[in-house]
């Protein structure tokens, strides 16, 4: 039995207990108990949430033992910081268990407790500047789902706790307990920690119609030649004022806005579609496979054929 325990206080978001429905529909799919489920705090009884909801937990002892910690993020973790109580329980859990998971915010209780100091973490994106700001040892990830080091797992804004904790069920139980209990909860898919959380065609959000002309066109093109001259035609500018007028309103050069517009069409073509590589390669305008393979490693730390395995079985089967 794998004891996964939840480390609650009071302000923490309901939403990180709905990690749990992966742990116990990953019972089910495997037919057989492997977790168990507790509660925790260090007061111990009814602990309240955010939303108000009070939630019962058990007082944590020094005899306490969990395979897994889970501590769920706080709505303002600058506002709220955790108590050194807190800190020095979380310090001698990463010693006695097998790993330590923060979901959200909960990663500045980690980074407060000095424990990610030289690792790598990520955050919600709204606080990951701050996060990186007052821990600079820390190498904060802002743009990713969930990042494991060692004993530590930490995850973005709340529904990708949901990831990291599918992500521990397969290293647990395996890919095709994962995959069952993802298709069970309905979850479009498991996404990979390396995924950003930010889709690229909503974070391109031009203010002028003559760049949206242009990304419109780029969209519609991708497998064809985009260079500088061409969106510039297609926004009715010379390719040196395309170039500063896009980078001005968009916050990035045209050849980085459309590496990752393909990156995102591919993910999608790799998720839902049975093509092959190079058929996927060639429509969404990368030279051949391997270009593919480097740029979908430097965007999202893992090879296309791992986001198509984790893609939902009706798809990847």
């Amino acid at each position: 039995m794998h004891k996964i325990a939840y480390l609650l206080k009071d302000g923490f978001q309901l939403m990180s207990l709905a990690t749990q429905s992966v742990f116990e529909f990953a019972n089910l799919v495997a037919e057989d108990p492997f977790y168990e489920i507790a509660h925790y705090s260090l007061p111990g009884g009814n602990v309240r949430a955010s939303s108000g909801v009070p939630v019962g937990s058990t007082k944590v002892t020094p005899s306490t033992y969990a395979d897994t910690w889970i501590l769920g993020g706080v709505l303002d973790p600058i506002a709220q910081p955790s108590l050194p109580r807190e800190r020095a329980f979380v310090q001698k859990a990463v010693q006695c268990s097998r790993r330590v998971a923060a979901i959200c915010t909960g990663a500045y209780t980690l980074a407060e407790a000095g424990l990610l100091s030289g690792r790598r973490a990520t955050t919600h994106w709204i606080f990951a500047d701050a996060l990186q700001a007052r821990f600079p040892d820390i190498q904060v990830e802002s743009d990713r789902i969930y990042i494991i080091d060692g004993p530590l797992w930490t995850s973005a804004g709340m529904t990708a706790g949901l990831d990291l904790a599918l992500a521990m069920v397969e290293k647990d139980l395996g890919p095709d307990v994962a995959r069952g209990v993802a298709h069970k909860l309905v979850m479009h898919q498991h996404r990979s920690g390396g995924q950003s959380q930010h889709s690229e065609m909503l974070d391109l959000a031009p203010k002028s119609d003559r760049i949206q002309n242009a990304l419109n066109y780029a969209r519609k093109n991708l497998g064809g030649l985009l260079t500088v001259e061409v969106l510039a035609e297609q926004a009715n500018l010379s390719p040196r004022q395309f170039s500063r007028i896009f980078t001005t309103e968009t916050g990035q050069s045209p050849a980085k806005a459309i590496e990752g517009l393909r990156l995102e069409a591919a993910r999608l073509m790799v998720e839902r579609s049975l093509h092959p590589m190079e058929v996927i390669a060639r429509e969404t305008g990368f030279r051949d496979r391997r270009h593919m393979r480097e740029v979908f490693m430097r965007g999202f730390g893992v090879p296309p054929q791992s986001l198509r395995r984790d893609a939902p079985p009706s798809l990847a089967d």
